[in-house]
């Protein structure tokens, strides 16, 4: 879907981005991470011309994205930032609107789209409609920012550190939408983030920037069991890389068949959360359920087993 080739931004004798070549598959999360200067949000904005490149080609569903005007370009293209940026002076349905307003759609197409994004982000939309966009909380307008960078049902998201400013919890439950979306929809996603948790949370391939160059580009699982550099290294944790393969994964990949005592685990429950269980709760074993009914049992050596670093 997105294919960055030899792309380069100079200013003056500084390049931000140096040589970056990135393709990223259709219906694919790639996040690109970075510490603060990196380059990483400078990329980017030269997807959606923002930025203009210094040399190189992108292409997108391969077209150079410089084949049309900018502002046409961008109408295609989602873009949430850290922040919302919603138009305080509008309400929810007109900021949700603002996209499919400026591509012509009609009045009854537009209405739908606003009440099915509402919903999708556990919105009602009778509540929510008509409301300004301070009298919402951070996490709701966060929400909002998703919604309306999806209204015109863009082929590819970008997304600029949108969870930054978020508290832990309303910031796992916009990740779980953001997941539920990608599911739903199929959409390409280009996620910057400084938080590597949150790149192996949602990424299929995670790129690590530094000084303007790419120094790995991989899924989660090798970036983590084999990182390409000390820098890479430092970035994903060697302490923490048991805890971030089991991360990965749900328990259903490792039930299997057997009794176990006490309250189960849900099956789609991660499994570092799952050995976290068993090792507060002392159990060497875990009944699994799903949907109410036990399928299973997963045990403490399996979980451990798993997190082993592979050779």
């Amino acid at each position: 879907m997105i294919e960055i080739d030899a792309v380069t931004k100079a200013y003056g004798p500084t390049r931000a981005v140096d040589n970056v070549s990135l393709t990223i598959e259709s219906g694919e999360i790639a996040a690109i991470v970075g510490t603060s200067g990196s380059g990483k949000t400078t990329l980017l904005r030269m997807i959606n011309r923002l930025v203009e490149p210094t040399a190189g080609t992108i292409r997108i569903d391969g077209k150079d994205n410089r084949a049309v005007p900018g502002h046409e370009l961008r109408r295609g293209i989602g873009y949430a930032i850290q922040g919302h940026g919603l138009f305080p002076h509008r309400t929810v349905a007109e900021n949700i609107a603002t996209v499919p307003n400026l591509l012509g759609w009609n009045r009854r197409r537009i209405d739908a789209r606003v009440d099915a994004l509402l919903a999708l982000f556990h919105l009602e939309p009778a509540r929510f409609r008509d409301r300004m966009p301070h009298e919402l909380s951070g996490g709701q307008q966060q929400r909002i920012g998703v919604a309306r960078a999806l209204a015109a049902e863009p082929a590819v998201l970008l997304m600029d550190e949108p969870f930054g400013a978020l508290d832990p919890i309303i910031r796992g439950k916009a990740q779980d939408d953001l997941m539920a979306i990608q599911r739903n929809f199929a959409t390409t996603i280009v996620l910057v983030t400084h938080d590597m948790d949150e790149a192996i949370r949602l990424g299929s391939r995670i790129a690590v920037m530094d000084e303007g160059r790419v120094l790995q580009y991989a899924k989660p699982a090798e970036m983590i069991a084999r990182p390409a550099n000390d820098f890479v290294e430092a970035l994903v944790g060697s302490g923490d890389r048991a805890y971030r393969i089991l991360s990965l994964d749900k328990v259903e990949r490792l039930v299997e068949s057997g009794e176990a005592a006490g309250e189960p685990v849900a099956h789609d429950m991660s499994l570092k959360d799952a050995l976290a269980e068993a090792l507060w709760s002392g159990r060497e074993t875990l009944p699994v359920s799903r949907d109410g009914v036990r399928i299973g049992r997963v045990t403490r050596q399996s979980l451990i087993a798993h997190a082993a670093r592979p050779r």
